[in-house]
């Protein structure tokens, strides 16, 4: 029976590889955002959240179940996105900018398209790692 501490090699090293794939999923998520523009870049940086947020998730329960862990990042991503029809999010971003990255500001229904396509990418992205990684061992 294989051990579920953190310690255990296999954790650590798992994590460490979500670490890396986070890091370079916020890099193109920034990228889009400052330098892409229009409908397709919306797109793929909102699709490029979802990813984020599966990867984070990922990260803090690396034996989670793929498909609880894309679930729970749709479902992180919708209330997020939901949180914009408030006002609250554009009127925390008015005294500190970042905000407007990690909330949004508007609501756009487009947006959970693509938190569903980016959280499933990412699901079938990790399930399909993990069996390769697990078919040679």
């Amino acid at each position: 029976m294989a051990s579920s501490s953190p310690r255990d090699p296999s954790v650590r090293a798992r994590r460490r590889g979500l670490l890396v794939s986070a890091v370079l999923v916020i890099a193109a998520g920034l990228v889009t955002h400052f330098v892409g523009s229009g409908p397709t870049a919306d797109f793929a940086g909102d699709a490029l959240y979802a990813v984020m947020i599966y990867l984070v998730i990922s990260i803090a329960f690396p034996r989670a179940a793929f498909w609880i862990v894309g679930a729970t990042a749709l479902a992180l991503c919708t209330l997020i996105e939901c949180l914009q029809l408030t006002g609250l999010p554009a009127l925390w971003a008015q005294t500190f900018w970042p905000v407007r990255l990690v909330l949004g500001v508007g609501f756009d229904v487009r947006d959970l398209v693509a938190y569903a396509v980016g959280a499933g990418a990412a699901t079938l992205v990790d399930v399909t790692l993990s069996r390769r990684r697990r078919a040679r061992v």
